[in-house]
């Protein structure tokens, strides 16, 4: 099958297994956000996975690549980014194995069966409400904005579609954090790990890796913090390993 670029797409490599992805810098490119919950999530072998709000689909290629997982489904509410990540899907050869879902984040639980997932998986907008966009139709507001979906919808629409013991990963802002905990242990996610990603060693972190476990008991885990950068233009060793170099 011969997969056509559309004017303004380009394709990245990977740096696993050979796989590229089909990218329009216009729209949004994956950030290494996406990359490092891919390395956070642990799945287990035999595993069905949703990606919610999966973009161009670079988390169920990423964890198709290093995991053990059964069947990886994304999930993604605009028709444009979908039919990238669905053209990326066949250029890899990976029909078989992952399937790109046009749909709203706040109708997973009537989209999917519930409790149909072993993980759950989602990198969603960072920010609260519109304020300041002067475009929040544009993809890249979509992509970074509460503007089709809250925190709240990701989380309690994740914890209906995981089955009882599953696992849900997130990636987020810290200065969220206390939100997040709230709302994964209202909708009965219990945190179980946690990770804070910091720039440089010396400056504040600017991402937390989460995961929380559908019906598990009271128990944190923090890890110990992942640092991006040695240098500027250098990265740790840790990142290195997580981006497979």
């Amino acid at each position: 099958m011969i997969i056509k670029l559309k004017e303004g797409e380009r394709l990245d490599d990977l740096q696993r297994n050979g796989y590229q992805i089909i990218q329009d810098p216009a729209r949004f490119c994956f950030g290494m956000d996406a990359v490092l919950l891919s390395g956070f999530a642990r799945v287990k072998d035999g595993s069905t996975v949703l990606d919610m709000g999966t973009g161009t689909g670079i988390i169920p290629i990423l964890l198709e690549a290093r995991t053990g997982a059964a069947h990886l489904t994304g999930l993604e509410i605009q028709p444009d980014s979908a039919d990238m990540a669905r053209r990326s899907v066949a250029l890899n050869h990976l029909e078989e194995k992952i399937d790109i879902c046009v749909g709203d984040i706040k109708e997973a639980g009537t989209l999917f069966k519930a409790a149909s997932f072993d993980v759950v998986t989602c990198n969603p907008p960072y920010m609260i409400g519109q304020h300041g966009l002067t475009n929040p139709d544009a993809p890249k507001a979509i992509a970074r904005h509460e503007i089709l979906c809250t925190l709240e919808d990701v989380i309690s629409q994740a914890a209906k579609v995981l089955k009882p013991g599953g696992n849900f990963y997130m990636v987020h802002r810290p200065f969220r954090l206390a939100e997040i905990m709230t709302l994964l242990v209202k909708y009965r996610l219990e945190p179980k790990r946690m990770q804070l990603v910091y720039p440089f060693v010396d400056k504040e972190p600017n991402m937390v890796l989460l995961e929380a476990n559908r019906g598990g008991k009271s128990r944190l885990t923090v890890e110990k913090p992942l640092i991006i950068y040695e240098k500027p233009g250098v990265y740790t060793r840790e990142i290195y390993d997580i981006y497979g170099y």
